[in-house]
């Protein structure tokens, strides 16, 4: 995926730069005093509005409204920069990504936050943070076609977005490829024109490589043809202008949030698991949940919701655990569709571990039992890849690789932290220093990223057949209406007919007399 390979690495840039502009800052306060002027620099402003102003695009790795309320990478970015400036956060979302350039412009935001890649052309009008990841974009076809190893090789219909940074790429490499042609669009995102791809209605897009990432899980048959550009720097834009008071204290948030750890398990949270890509697996997962989870879904959400578990996610534990196989079995002895062992099953009152209704329940108590356990001050989602992990493994491995970690100066509250250290439990000079010794520390590191990644698929599975299902009663709702309207209006018509006929009646009858 690209993330993480050019980041800056050093605090002390980040902490040179934002001495220099903190000195510019005061010196500009000062002259303003002296001037008697009363103009509000950009986090004047901010401040007085108590309010950050962020403008950014929907998407899964930008901004969305999940069932927890706001989420994504861009949103929870934007939140921690908010606090560090003790304000409110405001977010602005848009559907194209060209409305973002509009608002930034008219001064209706402070930061665009919506993925942007740092390009030449975006750097004569504005001005870039520190970045925070890297991206790479790829041209994407629909595997089983023949792959074209260059633009010289296309044949078919080449669809980017528009304003974006694929369309600026485009525009370079058609002084190279004079015949290249192509279409932008401000009717799709990324997303939308990748599912085209799949169902055969475009040929080829461009896309990020961390887009790509995350839709391959969905959409196993996107193929890369080649990349465009080495990795580009992603960041945040604000206004090119003399007023450095924002920029300054971004500089310096980004410091510090990079220093503390906080923003690798950021990107750990929402990008950590996709990196890896297995187009095997992942297609056998997509046709597994139409031929083989139907049949167990009403006990996975039946049990999740009596144990307080998100139903997905014991679904992907299961699928990891067994592939949905209620027959499953391991040389270890553990058994059945969430794969207990006998002395597991045994305390959570599962009497055939065959029985794929018992063995559900079993693991849905087992994985509460777990959750119970991870101390309180462990928030989520670090206290669920724990449990999860502690399910694989065991809590006392766990509880050994939270030990080396601490003597090591990371967290032991911090999977991503943890996870570092767990395959250490395989070396014996850190196993031999633990309570529980030797493990294969590397599996559960696996095993949760895994998991990962299921529970990431049967999401966007479930949502949107939730939002086809709404569709469609929606749809069904507005035929049914028209059809009562229609049926009023008919009867109504009758009546005027009958009406209009007594009076024709009584018109005759006068005229007889």
């Amino acid at each position: 995926m690209g993330m993480g390979t050019g980041r800056l690495s050093s605090l002390k840039y980040y902490l040179s730069q934002s001495k220099h502009l903190l000195c510019t800052l005061l010196a500009l306060v000062l002259l303003v005093g002296c001037d008697g002027q009363s103009n509000d620099s950009q986090l004047d402003t901010i401040v007085k509005r108590g309010k950050l102003k962020v403008g950014t695009v929907f998407g899964s790795g930008n901004y969305y409204i999940g069932k927890e309320g706001p989420a994504g990478f861009e949103y929870e970015l934007s939140k921690a920069f908010a606090d560090y400036l003790n304000v409110e956060l405001e977010i602005v979302p848009n559907y194209h990504i060209s409305q973002l350039f509009a608002m930034l412009d008219a001064n209706r935001v402070d930061i665009l936050a919506g993925g942007l890649s740092i390009t030449p052309q975006r750097l004569e009008k504005y001005r870039y943070s520190p970045y925070y990841y890297t991206v790479s974009q790829k041209l994407v076809f629909k595997q089983g076609v023949k792959r074209p190893r260059s633009f010289a090789d296309l044949d078919g219909k080449l669809v980017v977005v528009a304003k974006s940074s694929h369309a600026e790429t485009l525009a370079q490499y058609k002084q190279q490829y004079p015949e290249l042609e192509w279409q932008e669009t401000e009717e799709q995102d990324p997303d939308e024109l990748l599912e085209m791809v799949v169902d055969g209605e475009i040929d080829y897009t461009i896309t990020d490589s961390t887009t790509l990432a995350i839709n391959r899980r969905y959409y196993p048959n996107l193929s890369i043809a080649f990349s465009l550009e080495q990795e580009q720097e992603v960041g945040w834009l604000i206004a090119k202008q003399d007023d450095d008071s924002l920029y300054s204290l971004m500089i310096e948030f980004f410091g510090q949030y990079r220093a503390s750890g906080e923003l690798t398990a950021l990107e750990d949270k929402y990008f950590g698991h996709i990196e890896k890509f297995n187009y095997s697996d992942t297609k056998m997962f997509i046709a597994a949940t139409d031929t083989k989870l139907p049949k167990y879904e009403h006990w996975f959400k039946q049990y999740a919701r009596e144990y307080e578990i998100d139903w997905r996610l014991l679904a992907a534990l299961s699928y990891q655990e067994s592939l949905w196989n209620p027959r499953a079995k391991s040389h270890t002895g553990v058994r059945g569709i969430m794969m207990l062992t006998l002395p597991t099953a045994r305390q959570v009152g599962v009497k055939s571990r065959l029985e794929p209704e018992q063995n559900i329940r079993g693991g849905a108590i087992y994985l509460s039992r777990l959750l119970s356990r991870i101390p309180e001050r462990i928030q989520m989602p670090d206290r669920l890849w724990f449990a999860i992990a502690s399910y694989n493994i065991g809590w006392g491995h766990l509880e050994d690789a939270r030990v080396i970690t601490q003597r090591q100066g990371g967290s032991p509250d911090k999977w991503i932290d943890v996870k570092k250290r767990l395959p250490l439990l395989r070396q014996k000079k850190y196993y031999k220093t633990t309570k529980y010794g030797y493990a294969r520390g590397d599996e559960p590191v696996r095993y949760v990223e895994n998991i990962r990644r299921y529970y990431d698929s049967l999401v966007w599975l479930d949502e949107k057949a939730q939002a086809e299902q709404k569709a469609s009663e929606y749809r069904e709702k507005v035929s049914s209406s028209l059809e009562n309207q229609a049926l009023e209006a008919d009867k109504q018509a009758e009546q005027d007919d009958a009406a209009t006929l007594d009076l024709q009646q009584d018109n005759d009858k006068g005229i007889q007399k």
